[in-house]
């Protein structure tokens, strides 16, 4: 009788996901439009660069970080040595040249020095996004994927995206996944909320003319779209665990699935003006019962008590829509608004980060926070890098 109750204590844990006593503590280093690194006065300057990315990752390692978020495909482009896509001119200045730079593979340095300070380097792409609205076409490197298979791409407002209806974009996106999985030490593939673009006034996505064309029998755009961004997470997924199957790969999504007034089961009581099943045609619930995930980081960028999309409300729904996977949850939190003089007063009279973390320790499904971004962070707002580094202080490391 012993014998039998104890091996259903033991049935019973392994139902549990296996939650780490240590929490993820992160922080993304944003290089898009150089905005935490490098440093515009560096673009080109290969020591200066790793300088001043060696004092970030001291300075996040003195908060208590364990993990870094690093952005290596902004733009359809590299911050690494990669023969599938040019250089960043994020890091170069010029798109796949180095100019009078020293070449050095800016992802294998931040590995290495992260790694030697216990830190996780989880590799940050975006999927789709070829130009930002400040880029023209006549910047793209000569030998860029664009001037092989410009039939690959759309424009929507002043920004180029590959198609994600096209299986040629799946795989490109797959090869380029596979390629830093294979080269580099890395512990996680990460994205962020850039699938489909953000929805802008009267201007319609330019693919209809495919849908009706090959709907692969779906009778509703909006499902076709969301379909075309499902099969290129399950490829993904797939591909990691073939090739590298102790890299994680997670997700951070727009802190809002869906409104309850769309879907009055599943969605938040929230009034978001907008959502990722509805506009940009992520579908992140699917993905977590898939287990084609490992991790979720909603962006939760607004303050508890926020009328239109309150912060505990949010933790506590995305608690439940993890609850009972292998998921991990952990939450995108803001530290760029902190003293903000156009923010709510939650956002300028008190600390509002060191509030959400009090809360998120009463939500057992989550294991963690990440900070965007690195340099807001570390100008220390409010003092909130003292707060920070207080908390996890006390934490187990």
């Amino acid at each position: 009788m012993r014998r039998y109750i104890l091996t259903l204590i033991l049935c019973v844990f392994a139902l549990i996901p296996a939650h780490s006593a240590i929490r993820f503590r992160a922080a993304w280093i944003a290089t898009v439009a150089n905005i935490d690194w490098p440093q515009p006065e560096t673009i080109g300057q290969t020591e200066m660069q790793k300088e001043t990315l060696l004092t970030i990752l001291d300075s996040l390692q003195a908060l208590g970080m364990n993990a870094v978020i690093f952005q290596v495909r902004p733009t359809a482009d590299a911050l690494y040595l990669s023969e599938l896509e040019p250089t960043s001119h994020w890091l170069t200045g010029t798109q796949g040249h180095w100019g009078d730079a020293t070449p050095y593979d800016a992802l294998q340095f931040i590995c290495e020095e992260a790694h030697s300070r216990h830190m996780e380097v989880h590799v940050w792409l975006n999927p789709f996004r070829l130009t930002l609205h400040t880029m023209n076409l006549d910047m793209l490197a000569e030998d860029h994927i664009y001037r092989v298979h410009p039939e690959w791409f759309w424009k929507y407002g002043k920004q180029w995206y590959f198609n994600p209806a096209l299986p040629e974009t799946r795989d490109w996106i797959c090869m380029v996944v596979e390629d830093i999985c294979c080269r580099y030490d890395i512990d996680a593939i990460h994205m962020d909320d850039y699938f489909y673009p953000y929805p802008l006034p009267k201007t319609p996505i330019p693919d209809r003319q495919q849908f009706l064309a090959d709907p692969r029998g779906f009778t509703n755009i909006n499902d076709w779209r969301r379909d075309n961004v499902n099969l290129t997470i399950e490829a993904i997924h797939n591909m990691i665990r073939r090739t590298r199957p102790e890299v994680r790969f997670g997700i951070s999504p727009f802190g809002v699935w869906r409104n309850s007034d769309r879907d009055s089961v599943r969605g938040s009581q929230t009034k978001a003006g907008m959502t990722n099943y509805d506009d940009l045609y992520a579908d992140i619930l699917l993905w977590i019962e898939k287990g084609w995930i490992d991790y979720v980081v909603p962006q939760l960028y607004w303050e508890i008590g926020k009328k239109v999309a309150d912060y505990e409300t949010l933790a506590h729904w995305w608690a439940e829509a993890v609850r009972g996977t292998k998921v991990e949850l952990y939450i995108g939190m803001a530290p760029y608004r902190l003293g903000g003089q156009n923010e709510a007063a939650a956002w300028k009279t008190g600390n509002e980060i060191v509030r959400q973390m009090y809360l998120n320790r009463t939500i057992p499904e989550i294991t963690g926070e990440c900070f965007y971004s690195t340099r807001p962070l570390l100008m220390n707002p409010l003092g909130v890098c003292d707060s920070i580094r207080s908390i996890y202080s006390e934490e187990p490391r």
